[in-house]
């Protein structure tokens, strides 16, 4: 027996012009084999009829090993899932029970402190618009013009990001989080996709997504580096491909997925809040840092360095009451 696949071409091609389905398509097969064959007449008694209830049954039996096989592969893919967030969950209790034995407050450097003051300020202008109240609506949007205007010139023609982040491009979507990309590929066919019949390349920078016997969808080399192991991609209605790609820098946004394809403006991209409990036991100890001081500064009061700094003189001043401090001047 030849390859199996060599007719799928033009067996598709006439299924594609039967409008009514299967039933036509049955119904020209046989058809054919009534005028072109001496397929009824040549044979003896229930000959004809017993071959093709054979063929049938064996391929009736083709199709359920091979459901079973997808079964047990996508069983086998959930567990993988699970394992791996299993193995986050432990990781984040690991993280949370080292911040919880740390202090609340450490020190860092100057250049440190002149460093996260600049994010702070540059996260509180990125957020303004969602902490003001709905009275404010007209502001926002002179704000948003005023903010168009003044874009960057490296910035335009760059594609404003879609609600989850990403683009809807014309062949595809992505969305994305900081730690992870989603890319959704509808596939516009009239038969249920299968595995077998996509082509999907997920290397560590290079990516390959397609039909099978068809021009790829994406293709080249990614953006940023990828965790290969933990990607993974499921068929979702038997219609879309479903791809999860887990970032290895999880402190950047994407602004495109291979790097053939159009930018999103990253400037444009609106962040979800994120709980401190979801964040690792250093970033989490230098954002609780970053909050304190400022509420302090917005009242008016000593930072935590400030106040560390106080304490160490007042302490002194403590030690050596004989000294007069009385003329002494502190920031």
């Amino acid at each position: 027996m030849g390859d199996p696949e060599r007719f799928d071409g033009m067996l598709m091609a006439m299924a594609q012009q039967c409008e009514q389905g299967i039933q036509e398509l049955l119904d020209n097969f046989f058809g054919f084999l009534a005028r072109k064959t001496d397929f009824y007449s040549g044979a003896s008694g229930n000959t004809a009829k017993q071959m093709v209830l054979n063929k049938f049954e064996k391929y009736e039996k083709t199709v359920k090993e091979l459901k079973e096989k997808e079964k047990a592969e996508r069983e086998a893919e959930e567990k993988r899932r699970q394992e791996r967030l299993a193995k986050k969950r432990e990781q984040e209790e690991q993280a949370r029970k080292k911040y919880e034995e740390e202090p609340k407050i450490k020190e860092i450097t100057d250049e440190e402190a002149e460093k996260l003051e600049k994010e702070i300020q540059e996260s509180k202008r990125s957020k303004m618009e969602t902490v003001n109240g709905s009275d404010d609506g007209d502001k926002k949007e002179e704000k948003a013009g005023s903010d168009d205007e003044e874009e960057d010139e490296k910035d335009k023609g760059k594609i404003k990001p879609n609600s989850g982040n990403g683009a809807d491009m014309e062949n595809y979507s992505w969305t994305q989080t900081l730690q992870e990309v989603e890319i959704r590929v509808p596939f516009k066919v009239n038969f249920p996709i299968k595995g077998k019949d996509l082509v999907v390349n997920i290397e560590k920078r290079k990516l390959c997504v397609g039909l099978k016997g068809h021009t790829p969808i994406l293709e080249g080399e990614m953006y940023k580096e990828v965790k290969k192991e933990e990607c993974a991609w499921t068929i979702e209605d038997r219609k879309t491909l479903v791809i999860n790609l887990e970032k290895i820098n999880q402190m950047e946004w994407w602004s495109r997925i291979v790097t053939t394809e159009p930018e999103i403006n990253t400037k444009k991209v609106q962040p979800e809040n994120s709980k401190l409990s979801d964040l690792d036991g250093e970033t989490r100890s230098m954002v609780e840092k970053m909050m304190f001081d400022q509420r302090q500064k917005e009242q008016g009061l000593p930072t935590s360095d400030e106040q560390k700094k106080q304490d160490v003189m007042k302490k002194f001043m403590e030690q050596h009451p004989e000294m007069d401090f009385s003329k002494c001047k502190f920031s």
